[in-house]
C-alpha cells in the first residue's frame, strides 16, 4: 500500500520499489479492495522478495519490522514504521491501516521534497 500511495501522491515523480523479507503469494483481497476506493488498481501487482540491489541503489528504505532479514548498508536513510500488518484485518481495520501509511508517504514525501501532484497532472 505505500508503494502505491507514493507513486499516486508523487504524481508518478519518485520511482517506488516494493518488497518484503518474506512476501505473501498475493496481495490480500481486502489491500486490494481499499486502493481501489482510491483509483489504485493492483491487479496486476505481486508481491516481491527484497534483494540487496534494491537496497543498494535506493535513496531511501522503509521498513516495516523486517528487523535482521532486510539488508543494510552505510550512508542509506533507514525508517521502521511500525505499523500493523493488513494481513488478516478486517476492511475497515485495513482501511485504518492504509490512512496510517498515506500520513507516513506523504509525511516522506515533503522531506524528500516531492510535494504532492496537482489534480491532472
Amino acid at each position: 500500500m505505500a508503494a502505491a500511495l507514493a507513486t499516486m501522491i508523487s504524481g508518478g515523480r519518485v520511482e517506488v520499489r516494493s518488497a518484503g523479507s518474506a512476501p505473501a503469494d498475493e496481495i490480500h483481497a481486502n489491500v486490494r479492495a481499499v486502493m481501489a476506493e482510491l483509483g489504485i488498481d493492483l491487479a496486476a501487482e505481486r508481491p516481491k522478495l527484497i534483494t540487496d540491489d534494491a537496497v543498494r541503489e535506493a535513496d531511501a528504505v522503509i521498513t516495516m519490522g523486517c528487523r535482521d532479514a532486510c539488508p543494510v548498508y552505510p550512508g542509506k536513510r533507514y525508517e521502521d514504521w511500525q505499523i500493523d500488518d493488513p494481513a488478516g484485518a478486517t476492511l475497515a481495520e485495513t482501511r485504518r491501516i492504509r490512512g496510517l501509511l498515506r500520513l507516513r508517504v506523504e509525511g516522506l514525501l515533503r522531506e524528500l521534497g516531492v510535494f504532492p501532484a496537482a489534480a491532472g497532472s
